[in-house]
This record gives structure tokens, C-alpha cells and sequence, in this order.
């Protein structure tokens, strides 16, 4: 972790721009083509949404944009994002959110993560965990929406990118994932999430 020169920064100017409203937050939602991951998935015998959420942190930890945090107004830069995120047991209505690491594949975190959910008895962990330092995930694997939005306290540093599955279904041969993004445009643009999701997308096709 690093504290960025507010004076020097390139993005400085569109900082300022989005202060001023009252909430910078913005969300994008899409499908994404899961037809290869899928069955990259149920080869392995791994959790699909266990599976998604490494994707996805993977490639976010690969782009420095995704990393900048804004703390006590100033502009950090994290070395790494982990996963917070909610799960549910088969025979439950109530959720209850799982934090770890990222592990070195797919298959070790989905293994680590299906553990951790199982052995945790709280529903909501008191942690010492750096907010700075992670990505909320969600999923609502009974309903494939179009749109969504999330719980959020009107605090314009929250840096918290927000990420949401839906139910997939298919499309005319292809499996497609109802996929929702939410970040703040004091840090982030369209353009960045756009790059973003073009390799999130590469990311499953080509694994």
C-alpha cells in the first residue's frame, strides 16, 4: 500500500469534478458469456460462483485503477483485493458473508472458500480486515436481471467496488451470466470498467 501525490496525479481533475455530487456512485449491468467457463467448471467438479468470484478478483487485481482507495481524503493505492462475499447453505434462507484471500487457482480458492462458508458459524464476522482491500460480491442465482442496485451508506469515500451475479440462462446455444459492477466515479470512468470487463471476459474464454 502507498499514499499517492494528490497535486501529481493524473486523475486529480476528474477527482474533484465527481466530489461534488452527492452520491459518485455508478453501476453497470450486462451479460457476460460463460459457455466455456461453465464447462471449465463442471470438468473440475469446483463451485461456479466460487469459481466467478476468483475470475473476477483476478482480473481486477491486475489493473492499478481498481486498486486506488480513497482514505481520510487521500488517495491510496492497494497492493491487493480480496473477496467479501455472500453465501448461502443449501437448506437455508439467511446469508451470511465470507471473507479470504485469493489462493494460487481457481480450484485452491474454490476448495478454500466452500471450507471457510461451511466451518463459519457467524453470520456477520467481527474482523480486522482492511475495507480498503476488498471487493463485495453477491448473487442471486434465482433470478436473471437486468438491472439491479445496492445497499450503500452515503459516504462518497466508500471505495468498495460492488459486484452481483444473476441467474444464467441460455441464449441461442450460449450460456449467459447476468453480471452487475457498481465503483465510484471519483476513481474509476466507464472506460475502466469497459477494459475491465473485455478482460474478465478473455479471462473465462480462454481458460
Amino acid at each position: 500500500m502507498k499514499y499517492i501525490n494528490f497535486d501529481t496525479w493524473n486523475r486529480r481533475n476528474h477527482y474533484k469534478f465527481f466530489e461534488k455530487v452527492d452520491n459518485p456512485q455508478f453501476n453497470i449491468c450486462l451479460n457476460i458469456d460463460i459457455t466455456n467457463f461453465l464447462k471449465f467448471v463442471k470438468t473440475n467438479k469446483v463451485s461456479f460462483y466460487y469459481s466467478m468470484i476468483y475470475a473476477s478478483t483476478y482480473v481486477m487485481n491486475e489493473m492499478e485503477d481498481f486498486r486506488y482507495k480513497i482514505r481520510n481524503g487521500e488517495i491510496i493505492l492497494q497492493d491487493k483485493l480480496k473477496p467479501s462475499f455472500t453465501d448461502i447453505g443449501a437448506s437455508e434462507d439467511l446469508f451470511k458473508i465470507v471473507t479470504l484471500s485469493l489462493e494460487n487457482s481457481i480450484i485452491e480458492f474454490s476448495n478454500k472458500a466452500k471450507e471457510k462458508s461451511i466451518n463459519q458459524i457467524d453470520y456477520f464476522p467481527e474482523t480486522d480486515v482492511n475495507q480498503d482491500e476488498l471487493i463485495y460480491f453477491s448473487c442471486l442465482p434465482w433470478v436473471s436481471f437486468t438491472s439491479i442496485s445496492n445497499e450503500i451508506v452515503m459516504n462518497k469515500e466508500d471505495s468498495i467496488p460492488r459486484i452481483s451475479f444473476g441467474k444464467y440462462f441460455n441464449d441461442n446455444g450460449k450460456i449467459l451470466l447476468p453480471y452487475s459492477i457498481q465503483v465510484n466515479h471519483m476513481l474509476l470512468d466507464g472506460v475502466h470498467v469497459g477494459k475491465y470487463l473485455e478482460k474478465l471476459q478473455k479471462f473465462i474464454n480462454e481458460i
